[in-house]
Order: structure tokens, then sequence, then C-alpha cells
């Protein structure tokens, strides 16, 4: 993975892009997709098409993804970093929080190409899950683990 960091601060964010963060600073829908839920995980697809964006979202559990596609996107954090970077097909990367650290990002799409991701969640780890609330189209009870 290539990173390009660009630190420009919130208050050079869109309006409608700090608005966005002011609300769902709690948001634990980390993909597009939850595709399965048991007592141990939570797995997410992430599925852009070129353009398209994944709103902010708080990460509290520890958790890995993988680049399914190779593409480009690009994410804004919570500190006012805007990060582009460049995936590889196969990809992984690994996170650990602590008691009480998180992390808010976006993601946009910005190359030419479906860009594609699965993210696994560890509901055991040092901070509670937070609820996703109700189910978003596309999404079964059992997908959610609730039969």
């Amino acid at each position: 993975m290539s990173i390009d960091v660009m630190e420009k601060g919130r208050a050079a964010w869109p309006i409608d892009m700090r608005k966005e963060f002011d609300t769902n600073q709690l948001n634990g829908r980390v993909g597009t997709r939850l595709l399965s839920e048991t007592g141990r995980v939570r797995v997410w697809e992430i599925r852009l098409a070129p353009g398209e964006r994944i709103g902010f979202h708080r990460h509290v559990l520890d958790y890995f993804w993988t680049a399914v596609t190779p593409g480009r996107a690009q994410s804004h954090a919570e500190d006012g970093t805007i990060v582009e970077a460049v995936y590889s097909a196969g990809e992984t990367r690994h996170f650990v929080y602590g008691k009480g650290e998180y992390k808010i990002h976006d993601l946009e799409n910005v190359g030419d190409t479906d860009l594609c991701f699965t993210t696994v969640e560890f509901l055991d780890s040092a901070n509670a899950p937070l609820e996703l609330g109700r189910m978003r189209e596309g999404e079964t009870s059992s997908e959610r683990g609730d039969s």
C-alpha cells in the first residue's frame, strides 16, 4: 500500500462533510454490508464503485481488513488528516485498540475501478462493540446473527 498524507485540518473540509462527521461519530457500521455476525466476530464487506464513499464511522474493536480488489481510496480522519492510498489485491492490515481508543474516518473510492474490502471485527476486544441500530437494505436477520 502506498500512502500520501495531506494535513489540512477539518476546517478545510466542506461544511456538509463536517456536519456528517459530527452526526456519525458513534456510527459502528464499518462496512457497506454486514455479511455475518457471531458471538466472536462481525464480518463486513466494503464495496465502492468509482466515486462512491462510505461515510464516517468509528472503529473501537480490534479488526483487520483485506483488499479483495486493487484500487485507490481517500480517507478523512478525525484529526483532519486526509490520506490517499493505493491498495493491492490481497493486502491485509491489522489494528488493535486499547481501552478507550478508537478511530473515526470515511473512505471514498477515488480510482476508476470498483474497490472491495473484507473487514473482520473481533467482538472480544478491549472496548465494547458499538450498537449497529436497525438493519440496512440487503441485510437479513440471519446475517446479523438474530436467528
